[in-house]
């Protein structure tokens, strides 16, 4: 929720139905990492494409957490105020503006909607990872606590 204030400008209710089925597809998309035919398919793209296996569901998990960034890209976009940015999508808008001009700029909204993307990922797996080795630490080793 840190990295959702940060990057979204919200926080999510823990009990958010659209939050916790995002948390799911990227919980499912950690174990799917881990199958031989994911891992082929970042070698193989074009050959594994024909092949069925887990990587596919994969795909179609980015797939909507890409359309759930990209979504609030959107909202962002119809209720920006240019003079009150309330978070990085609104900072990077607020950029892609000034870069109107610039045909070479890599301020746009596929690369506003990419970051996001990837900032949300980073921040969710990182932290939830790191949180997880703490508390089995913390289990493993009880006299720390006190």
């Amino acid at each position: 929720n840190i990295i959702c204030s940060i990057v979204f400008g919200d926080r999510f209710d823990y009990e958010d139905k659209k939050f916790l089925t995002l948390i799911d597809w990227i919980e499912e998309n950690n174990k799917l990492q881990l199958s031989i035919q994911t891992q082929l398919y970042n070698f193989f793209p074009t050959v594994m494409e024909y092949l069925p296996g887990p990587h596919k569901q994969l795909i179609k998990n980015l797939e909507k957490v890409d359309k759930f960034t990209t979504d609030i890209v959107m909202e962002h976009q119809k209720t920006l105020d240019p003079t009150c940015p309330r978070d990085f999508i609104d900072a990077f808008l607020n950029k892609m503006e000034q870069e109107k001009g610039n045909e070479h700029s890599e301020f746009t909204v596929e690369t506003l909607s990419r970051t996001t993307l990837d900032l949300f990922l980073a921040g969710t797996g990182t932290t939830s990872i790191t949180l997880r080795f703490a508390i089995l630490i913390l289990h493993k080793y009880p006299e720390i606590v006190g």
